[in-house]
């Protein structure tokens, strides 16, 4: 059974490589253009997620379960790991697929995520990591607060993407912009060839992280979707040699990296990058504030962003907001802020590769 984490990781892996879905992009934009198009493709993937969590949970076929809120560690963590995905070029979803398509920088960047977040859960910070997600304040989920159901809280998330969606979709531009020839026809040019809609990748991802859900439970690990545990485990499991490490989640992530490769070499878009030695540093320093963040705010931006806020919880709505505050600031010291320079005729120092 834990081999099905493999499958739906391959899938979400191509999903994620086909449909170019960048979720640093999606926070960067907001900053830096004030556009919101990659944001609704992000709470879309929660809407229709959070329809299919709450229904499998009706019928019996899932079991929610939240723990209490670390407020000051979700905060300070969800921070963090804003501010070190616009260092490493993509958050923790990014930098699998983007290392599956040969871009040696999200090499770096993902080796250096997972080895902190192993020292952060199972290493010499996870005293520091334990200490700090133990002081908790007594609150899960928003609709266990208000004492309402969790669907009314569905019914307003869906009714407000649905608009911002549609608001969206109605200003795209209707010409047809010239192209080549498409080289193939059928299913091969519709799943390789022709550009995916941000907004139909993103139903797919969200219908992808449902499926996820029941696999992964009947493996014995009640989770859907997640990334920094399982990049924990595996590296762990390579210095330990500890079998019982390897889980649903392992394959998952393991899956994303052979979905992103197949993705991206079965469209041509498969080509070593290699960096030069600024991005590699940025791509080292900013993996190792990912795992560093990711640990103590108790998920990165598919735990907690992407599945915890289909729970409406607490822990990953703050985070989720803390996130999109950390890539702020990011964005601003090292793109917004050489773009002003530029702008007034001093040098320009260099923008980020990859972001």
């Amino acid at each position: 059974m834990v081999l099905t984490g493999l499958v739906v990781g391959a899938a979400l892996g191509f999903a994620l490589q086909r449909g170019r879905f960048c979720v640093t992009g999606a926070f960067r934009d907001v900053w830096i253009g004030r556009q919101t198009r990659w944001m609704t493709a992000f709470l879309i993937v929660i809407a229709v997620q959070s329809v299919g969590l709450f229904a499998l949970q009706s019928l019996g076929v899932i079991e929610l379960a939240t723990g209490e809120l670390a407020l000051a560690a979700t905060v300070v963590g969800g921070f963090i790991f804003g501010f070190a995905i616009v260092l490493a070029g993509g958050c923790a979803t990014g930098t699998f697929y983007r290392s599956g398509e040969g871009l040696i920088g999200s090499w770096f960047a993902l080796l250096f995520y997972a080895g902190f977040s192993a020292m952060m859960k199972y290493g010499v910070f996870a005293e520091l990591t334990a200490a700090a997600r133990a002081q908790t304040v007594p609150v899960t989920t928003i609709h266990d607060s208000l004492g309402i159901s969790p669907w009314w809280l569905v019914g307003a998330l869906v009714v407000g993407v649905g608009a911002l969606a549609a608001r969206h979709l109605a200003a795209e531009p209707r010409l047809r912009i010239a192209t080549l020839p498409p080289r193939r026809t059928g299913l091969a040019h519709l799943l390789l060839e022709k550009p995916w809609h941000a907004f139909a990748t993103a139903v797919l991802i969200g219908l992808i992280a449902i499926v996820a859900w029941p696999l992964s439970a009947a493996s014995g690990r009640n989770a859907g979707l997640g990334v920094t545990t399982p990049s924990a485990n595996l590296v762990s499991f390579l210095v330990t040699g500890d079998v019982a490490l390897v889980d649903w989640g392992v394959f998952l992530v393991l899956g994303i990296l052979v979905g992103a490769f197949i993705a991206a070499k079965a469209s041509g878009e498969f080509r070593l990058r290699v960096p030069d030695a600024t991005t590699v540093v940025r791509s080292v320093s900013g993996g190792a504030l990912m795992g560093v963040g990711a640990s103590l705010a108790g998920g990165c931006t598919i735990g907690n962003a992407m599945v915890n806020t289909a729970q409406f919880s607490y822990q990953g709505w703050l985070s989720f907001a803390f996130m999109v505050l950390g890539t702020g600031v990011a964005t601003h010291l090292f793109i917004l802020r050489h773009r002003s320079s530029a702008a007034a005729g001093s040098t320009p120092a260099p923008v980020l590769a990859g972001v």
